[in-house]
């Protein structure tokens, strides 16, 4: 009876982690943009950081996740140590949110709760209704699991063993707060081992002191995800891990020695042991934060002397990408488009370089091109590939994946524009090497269809960049000049070839870049496209 009673209440700890996370994907696809947004305004300052922290806590259920998030933002030079700082001070805030809504007894209602759930998703009329019956479906599987939990929680409680135990927690402290911390580490998780404490005393199996030894535990348990995920990671983001170390056990041993007269004020705030629980996790955390946030920059110079050595710029290919960022799909797709338009800035310098180099016959421009794609363009669009790709193979909702999608084909469409400069280049130097020349006529034709390519793929970039939809329908009305001028080329050129201006060698090259810049064009459209369907 006792090992199915204890596979009933981990079991039940098993669906109430698939509650916490279901609710946090239902969370992310409702508000991940804002978070991105958030993360762009709220960072700047302490305070603003710790509302981040707060509100992305709240928003992914899961500080481990965010921790792990903040250690990729970090690898990619998009967060300092003293900004994650402040955002592990709010974090600790909203990490609460989660214990206070397990400590509400909902008894059967948590059956429609998931019936609406179901519904809403599975018959939602639109992305943002289906993901609130996803979160509502969460936060029903996350009762369903605490029932669970709580009705093995009795049976469990009669066998001698735990019987010791949980006594020995309610008169020692320590018991408690190392199981709390290992078994936090374990399951990787601070929100399920705090609903596994709630359940505990919703069962009236464990002592309030008790509780917040566990509770207490888990804040120092939750450290084990960030200490990992740092491990092979920049010096910024190892010190960004023992700042959260340093957080939750200075915290933990402030709490530790006055946990009787603390344990005697939370009884005053509710009947309820399960809401007494809440009520500690709550008011230790906010407290905790409160106390450490005026240290922020003693904790960051703290992990500077503890974790020595200058301050590294990883010289990384991507800007912004880290295999961190995948945990949050909103984040790594703004990031994404980020690096997008950073290649497609790339190949438009690529391309102003491209007109001295056919023109001209510059060999520096010339050298300036192939540098600029052998070196940077086509290992920045394999990397962007790859993270897309990977990207893919986690947990997406429809939007996401239609997002990865289309980022996929802008960065080929820019990786074909960069490969045709490498032609324009390429001719330029066959031109050099081989003194073949263009006729005066069309050198002048050449450079005015350049001058309109390079000026429709420039705005092309823009528009991506800014998602101006006006300015893509320019870019659109933009190629369709362009076509018209290839074809007016075209026949300039067949009546200079009859009446013997042009060689055969500059006939080839002249026909292959108008076809090289009219593909170009074609790309430009395809971005244009892309900003008016996104």
């Amino acid at each position: 009876m006792t090992v199915v009673t204890f596979i009933q209440v981990f079991g039940g700890l098993v669906v109430f982690l698939l509650g916490i996370d279901m609710l946090s994907g239902g969370m992310e696809e409702i508000a991940g943009k804002r978070i991105q947004s958030l993360l762009e305004r709220m960072t700047n300052r302490p305070l603003k950081a710790a509302a981040f922290g707060a509100t992305a806590t709240a928003i992914l259920q899961s500080s481990s996740l965010l921790m792990v998030t903040m250690i990729g933002l970090i690898n990619a030079n998009l967060l300092t140590l003293e900004q994650a700082v402040g955002v592990m001070m709010g974090q600790e805030i909203g990490t609460t949110l989660t214990g206070q809504l397990v400590a509400f007894d909902i008894g059967s209602y948590l059956f429609g709760v998931l019936i609406v759930g179901y519904v809403l998703q599975e018959f939602g009329e639109d992305k943002q209704w289906q993901a609130i019956g996803k979160a509502l479906l969460g936060i029903g599987i996350i009762f369903l699991g605490l029932e669970t939990m709580k009705s093995g929680i009795g049976p469990l409680t009669q066998h001698a063993l735990v019987q010791s135990w949980l006594i020995s927690m309610g008169s020692a402290l320590a018991p408690g707060v190392v199981a709390g911390a290992i078994l936090t580490a374990l399951i990787q998780s601070s929100s399920a081992m705090t609903g596994l404490v709630i359940a505990l005393g919703a069962a009236n199996a464990i002592t309030l002191r008790g509780a917040i030894a566990l509770i207490l535990g888990a804040n120092v348990g939750t450290c084990v995800t960030g200490l990992f995920a740092s491990l092979r990671s920049s010096r910024p983001s190892r010190r960004a891990s023992l700042a959260q170390i340093i957080i939750n056990t200075v915290g933990v041993a402030l709490f530790l020695p006055i946990v009787p007269p603390f344990a005697a004020l939370v009884e005053q705030t509710s009947h309820s042991v399960a809401r007494q629980i809440a009520n500690a996790h709550s008011i230790f955390n906010v407290v905790v934060s409160l106390i450490l946030f005026p240290f922020i920059g003693t904790i960051v110079r703290i992990t500077k002397i503890l974790i020595g050595g200058q301050e590294e710029r990883a010289a990384n290919l991507t800007h912004s990408l880290d295999q961190h960022l995948l945990k949050v799909p909103s984040i790594a797709l703004t990031q994404l488009a980020n690096e997008v338009i950073r290649t497609g800035n790339l190949a438009t310098q690529m391309l102003t370089w491209g007109r001295t180099a056919l023109l001209d016959s510059d060999e520096k421009a010339i050298d300036q091109v192939l540098e600029c794609e052998a070196s940077e363009v086509d290992p920045l669009c394999a990397a962007i590939e790859q993270f897309i790709s990977d990207l893919m193979r986690g947990h997406l909702n429809k939007s996401e994946r239609r997002r990865c999608l289309q980022l996929k084909n802008l960065i080929i469409d820019i990786e074909r524009v960069a490969d045709m400069t490498e032609n324009l280049a390429q001719a330029g130097q066959e031109r050099m090497r081989d003194q073949i020349p263009f006729s005066s006529q069309a050198q002048v034709e050449l450079l005015e269809f350049y001058e309109l390519v390079l000026e429709v793929w420039t705005l092309a970039v823009k528009a991506l960049a800014s998602d101006d939809q006006a300015m893509a329908r320019a870019v659109m009305e933009g190629e369709d000049g362009i076509d018209a001028m290839h074809r007016q080329l075209r026949e300039s050129h067949r009546e200079r070839l009859e009446s013997g201006i042009c060689t055969p060698r500059a006939d080839i090259l002249f026909v292959e870049t108008l076809r090289n810049l009219e593909r170009i064009g074609d790309h430009a459209d395809n971005l244009g496209v892309s900003v008016l369907r996104n």
